[in-house]
C-alpha cells in the first residue's frame, strides 16, 4: 500500500514538472507572438507611410501635369519646356509625339500650332506624330477624317503645308499602290478640304458638282488622270458627311470655321447707333464674321469682303482703327447682315465698317490678312505650286 502511494506521489511530481515546462513554452510562445505582432504593426506602419508618400508623389505629379497642360494650351512651346524640366516628358520626339497624339487635356488648336512649327525638333515631332496614325486600307477621305480629328489645322499657310506634306507621305507609305507620288496625294487632299468647305459652308452659294471636282483634279497623277470612280467615291463621302472638326474647351465655332485666316478681339463702331462694342472676329472664306462671345454658335454679323477695300483710319475716340469700304459705291450700304436683338437676320446698316484693334501691330496684321483674303487665297497658291511641280516632273 505504501509503495503504491509513493509511486503515485512520484507521478504527480513528474506531471507537475511537465506542466511547468508546458507553461514555460506557452509563455515563450506568447512572447514570440507579441514580438511578431509588434513587427507586423511596424511593417504595416511602414507600408502606410510608403503608400502615403507614393500617393503624395502621384498627387504632386498630377498637379504638375495639370499645370503643364494649361501652360501648353496657352503657349505650346513653354508648356513642353515646363513638362520636360519637371521630368514629366523626355526630351525626344517619340515621347513628345505620343503625348500630343494621346492629347489628354490638350487643346486641339495648341497641338496643331506646335506640330506646325518650323524648328527642326517640331518637324521631327510632326513626322513621328503622323507615323502614329495607321492609314492602311483607308481611302483618302477616311484617312483625312482620322488625321484632322487629332488636332486643329493652324491658320498659317506654311504650317499647313508642312503638316499636309507629312500626311501625304505617311498615307503613301501605308498605301503604296494608290497614287504615283506624294505630290498627287497632297494636291488631292487639299482639293478634298476645299470641297468640304464649298459643299457645307452656308455662305458658298454655288455648290461644286462632281464633274467640276473631277475636272479640277485632271493631270495631278504625275501628269495623268486619277480613276473617275475613285474621285466619285471621295466626292460622295464628303457630300454625305462633312469633316468633323475637333472642338476646344466647348468652343463650337470650329464646326463652322474650319481654318480661319485670323481671329481675335476687336472693337466695332455701330451702324445707326455710333457706339463701340467689343466683338470676337473671325476671318475666313473671304468673309469677316463677328460674335458677341467666343462660345457663340452663330455669328452676330457677317461681312462679305468681295468688292471691298481696307485702309487704316483715324478716329478721335479710338486708336488703331481701320475701315472696310466699297470704293465703287460710296454712300451706299455695304451688303452685309447681322442678327437683331430678337434673333432675326437683317441687313446691316453700314456705309463703311470702322474697327479698332488693341494695338498698331494687330491693326496692321488684320489689314494685311484682310487684303490677302480679298485678293488671293494662299492655299490655292500652295496647291498651284504643287501642280506645277507635277507638270514639271512629267516634262523632265
Amino acid at each position: 500500500m505504501e509503495e503504491l502511494q509513493a509511486e503515485s506521489s512520484e507521478l504527480t511530481l513528474q506531471e507537475q514538472e511537465e506542466v511547468k515546462v508546458i507553461r514555460l513554452h506557452k509563455e515563450e510562445l506568447l512572447e514570440d507572438i507579441e514580438k511578431l505582432k509588434m513587427e507586423i504593426a511596424e511593417i504595416i506602419a511602414e507600408l502606410e507611410d510608403f503608400n502615403h508618400t507614393e500617393e503624395s508623389k502621384i498627387a504632386e505629379r498630377n498637379k504638375l501635369m495639370a499645370t503643364g497642360r494649361k501652360k501648353f494650351n496657352m503657349d505650346p512651346k513653354k508648356g513642353i519646356e515646363f513638362l520636360i524640366q519637371n521630368k514629366l516628358l523626355c526630351q525626344n520626339e517619340e515621347n513628345i509625339a505620343k503625348f500630343l497624339y494621346k492629347g489628354e487635356g490638350l487643346h486641339k488648336t495648341a497641338i496643331g500650332d506646335y506640330l506646325g512649327g518650323r524648328e527642326p525638333l517640331n518637324i521631327r515631332i510632326l513626322q513621328t506624330f503622323v507615323e502614329l496614325h495607321e492609314f492602311s486600307d483607308l481611302n483618302l477621305v477616311q484617312a483625312l477624317r482620322q488625321f484632322l480629328w487629332s488636332f486643329r489645322l493652324p491658320g498659317e499657310a506654311q504650317k499647313i503645308d508642312r503638316m499636309m506634306e507629312a500626311f501625304a507621305t505617311r498615307y503613301c507609305q501605308c498605301n503604296p499602290d494608290v497614287f504615283q507620288s506624294t505630290d498627287t496625294c497632297y494636291v488631292l487632299s487639299f482639293a478634298i478640304i476645299m470641297l468640304n468647305t464649298s459643299l457645307h459652308n452656308p455662305n458658298v452659294k454655288e455648290k461644286p458638282a462632281l464633274e467640276r471636282f473631277i475636272a479640277m483634279n485632271r493631270g495631278i497623277n504625275n501628269g495623268g488622270d486619277l480613276p473617275p470612280e475613285l474621285l466619285k467615291n471621295l466626292y460622295e463621302s464628303i457630300r454625305n458627311e462633312p469633316f468633323k472638326i475637333p472642338e476646344d474647351d466647348g468652343n463650337d465655332l470650329t464646326h463652322t470655321f474650319f481654318n480661319p485666316d485670323r481671329e481675335g478681339w476687336l472693337s466695332k463702331l455701330g451702324g445707326r447707333v455710333k457706339t463701340w462694342k467689343r466683338r470676337w472676329f473671325i476671318l475666313t472664306d473671304n468673309c469677316l464674321y463677328y460674335f458677341e462671345y467666343t462660345t457663340d454658335k452663330e455669328p452676330r454679323g457677317i461681312i462679305p469682303l468681295e468688292n471691298l477695300c481696307v485702309k487704316p483710319s483715324e478716329d478721335s475716340r479710338k486708336l488703331n482703327c481701320f475701315d472696310l469700304y466699297s470704293p465703287n459705291s460710296k454712300g451706299h450700304t455695304i451688303k452685309a447682315c447681322k442678327t437683331d436683338t430678337d434673333g432675326r437676320v437683317v441687313e446691316g446698316n453700314h456705309h463703311f465698317y470702322r474697327i479698332s484693334a488693341p494695338s498698331k501691330e494687330e491693326r496692321d496684321a488684320w489689314i494685311k490678312s484682310i487684303r490677302a483674303s480679298i485678293t488671293r487665297d494662299p492655299f490655292y497658291d500652295m496647291v498651284a505650286a504643287r501642280k506645277r511641280k507635277i507638270t514639271s516632273n512629267k516634262l523632265n
